[in-house]
């Protein structure tokens, strides 16, 4: 099972060295790329203004943030919900900067610093895939068909479930397998062919689903192509599936 957490922060503005801070933090689930439905939200107080700059595109003012608690005190469920999962960010040197200067703000009380080495960055993934292309998360959304009717604002659990909905675009869509290669297991469940007879554990091929009047007419084809028509390599040396 492959836990990630897709991963979305607002701030009083762009410069985490300069002393801007964190306001917002918004997490979304995936198990196997898909999303689970339990999220982690939270405002936080950041004991300085929110820029002019930043509000305009979020919409976060002073006064909403004035009764939310600090970083300090949300760091402990922050980290609990994340636990050891990777975190699938947007741009995550900008998220992670701002994270880290957080945990760097609690001196002793700090937790270990994350490492970018350890983050699913999706901005270096579009990069990648669309090499020349706008891939700010509108452009990917708008290049994905992804709705974002209700992003009038940026916020960050918003962006982050937008963006879990993103990444699995970006690693081939909502079936990124079909699983049609050679498959292995010793599951007896699974060892079974579509009349419920057990099938050797191992290596094996997708079973066929023909008939026999499909496979005879089939075989009445090839026939008229000689004896070296590839699809008798299809049906095999004796034609079973």
């Amino acid at each position: 099972m492959l836990r990630e957490i897709v991963l979305d922060t607002e701030t009083t503005g762009t410069d985490a060295k300069n002393g801007d801070r964190l306001i917002e933090i918004g997490c979304v689930e995936l198990i196997n790329h898909v999303q689970t439905g339990r999220s982690y939200h939270q405002f936080v107080n950041p004991t300085r203004p929110v820029s002019q700059g930043a509000f305009a595109v979020h919409g976060i003012s002073d006064a909403f943030l004035a009764d939310k608690p600090r970083f300090a005190d949300i760091v402990d469920a922050f980290r609990d919900f994340c636990g050891d999962a990777p975190l699938v960010i947007h741009n995550a040197p900008f998220d992670v900067g701002f994270l880290n200067m957080e945990y760097a703000r609690l001196g002793a009380a700090a937790p270990p610093p994350i490492d970018l080495a350890d983050v699913v960055d999706t901005l270096q993934l579009a990069r990648r895939k669309h090499t020349g292309a706008a891939n700010n998360l509108d452009a990917l959304c708008s290049r994905y068909g992804i709705d974002t009717t209700r992003r009038t604002k940026h916020g960050a659990l918003l962006d982050a479930q937008i963006l879990a909905e993103v990444y699995v675009e970006l690693l081939g869509g909502k079936q990124t397998s079909l699983g049609l290669s050679m498959v292995e297991t010793h599951d007896p469940v699974a060892l079974l062919d579509g009349a419920g007879e057990s099938l050797p554990a191992g290596p094996r091929r997708l079973r066929h689903r023909l008939t026999e009047a499909e496979r005879a007419a089939h075989e009445a084809f090839i026939a008229t192509l000689g004896g070296n028509a590839v699809w008798r390599t299809y049906l095999g040396e004796d034609g079973a599936a």
